[in-house]
């Protein structure tokens, strides 16, 4: 069973302890590019290595002062390294340590969410096969169309989600680029060399050109997916809580013992997960928005996206990370009605087989306008009368001039609806037709 919650381990990556851990990692990947060219001594390097740490609580209490996260960072770093701290930070600037680290994270989290892709594709994969022949019916404008099955619903969504984690792959390597270039980009008081070790050493890429920050189309390119995803899986939720409305009740949530719907109405059984996942992936997309938002910047930079990012970075993977687990405990909970949807089938009295009749009378020589006036005209006088659509067809002279009752009779199955069905699923799945 899926945990009902995010996961500990998305939290811990935005921990304060494991930002500065990574900022101290970059640190100190900087001071071993730059031992290697002889501008930090190697006794130097060695006490660097050995003492540095930090304290989040005196970061916090030094940044009350400087109103700096990054010099308060520094700060307590040199109280417990000692006068070798001051090779720490050289010709380098706060965007060279905060862009880099957020790519690093991001990219972390990133890996995270695929997991928990790979598990809610694997949930829609086992409900789809389940019910490959369950059949129900198709709508389309919320109107009935012809019958589909419940698996093959379920394999239109588990093509989107494969897609998504292509997308998510991609979203990875756009934001895995670093910059260690100093204050516009220049390297001025920094080695290009340096750059391209810590690159090295962290699995990023760098940029060809950069500005004193990573430009932010990365960033917005990452969070657009994220807010695909979460669009994704708000469609589902959507069509969950359609079906498990009153009148339809094909689908339904888990209702578990001792669960309750309604402080007023002890009878209510609402789809509350899938609203949760609904109103969850508009403040996903509120994320991607703010993303692009940040890609305009002054000049070189400003630091209006700062701001934005301490919360979406954090917010946004979380979130997501949450919704992904919420819905896969929900796929492999769901309650699916069977009976239930054989009887909906049936409450338009057959017209939903109009479309085989239609292709049998022009089969048998009548034009296309004059079947389907006629198929029409006798679909219509089912749907609003109390006969049925096979019933009036066999007692119609014009369709029984061309098709006999038995012939007629044997449209009449919905089994004629799945005959590609085997097709379909080997496409999607890799079984044998």
């Amino acid at each position: 069973m899926i945990p009902r919650y995010s996961s500990p381990k998305m939290s811990a990556i935005w921990s304060m302890e494991n930002r500065y851990e990574t900022w101290l990692k970059i640190e100190i990947l900087v001071c071993e590019a730059m031992a290697e060219r002889g501008a930090v001594p190697p006794e130097a390097l060695r006490t660097i290595k050995e003492r540095a740490s930090f304290d989040v609580a005196r970061i916090e209490e030094i940044e009350a002062t400087t109103k700096h996260d990054v010099i308060a960072f520094l700060t307590n770093v040199s109280e417990r390294v000692g006068d070798a701290a001051r090779y720490i930070h050289l010709g380098l600037t706060s965007s060279d340590i905060l862009d880099t680290s957020f790519s690093l994270l991001l990219r972390e989290a990133a890996d995270l969410l695929l997991d928990d892709l790979d598990l809610l594709i694997e949930a829609i994969r086992k409900k789809a096969l389940e019910h490959k022949r369950t059949v129900m019916i198709g709508r389309t404008h919320g109107i009935h169309a012809e019958p589909i099955t419940f698996g093959l619903k379920l394999a239109v969504w588990y093509q989107e989600m494969k897609r998504n984690r292509e997308r998510l792959i991609r979203a990875r390597e756009a934001i895995g680029f670093g910059k260690i270039s100093g204050a516009v980009g220049t390297y001025s008081f920094i080695d290009p060399a340096v750059e391209a070790y810590v690159l090295e050493k962290t699995g990023l890429k760098g940029e060809g050109a950069s500005s004193q920050i990573i430009q932010r189309d990365h960033h917005g390119e990452f969070f657009c997916v994220l807010a695909i995803i979460a669009s994704s899986l708000d469609k589902f939720a959507q069509e969950i809580r359609l079906l498990q409305r009153t009148e339809v009740r094909e689908a339904e949530e888990y209702f578990s013992s001792g669960q309750k719907g309604s402080s007023a109405m002890p009878h209510k059984r609402n789809p509350v997960l899938s609203e949760n996942v609904s109103g969850l992936a508009r403040l996903m997309r509120s994320y991607a928005q703010a993303a692009l938002e940040n890609i305009p910047l002054w000049h070189e930079r400003d630091i209006s996206h700062s701001s934005v990012e301490r919360v979406i970075g954090e917010d946004a993977t979380v979130l997501l990370d949450f919704m992904l687990r919420r819905f896969t405990a929900l796929i492999e909970d769901l309650v699916v009605d069977t009976e239930r949807m054989e009887e909906n089938l049936s409450i338009t009295r057959g017209v939903v087989f109009s479309q085989f009749i239609l292709l049998k009378l022009v089969e048998r020589g009548m034009s296309r306008e004059e079947a389907y006036r006629l198929t029409q005209k006798t679909a219509q006088e089912a749907w609003f009368g109390k006969k049925s659509f096979q019933d009036l067809l066999r007692e119609n002279r014009e369709v029984t001039a061309l098709l006999d009752p038995e012939e007629i009779g044997r449209v009449f199955d919905y089994g004629n609806f799945l005959t590609h069905i085997d097709y379909i699923f080997a496409k999607v799945f890799g079984e044998r037709p």
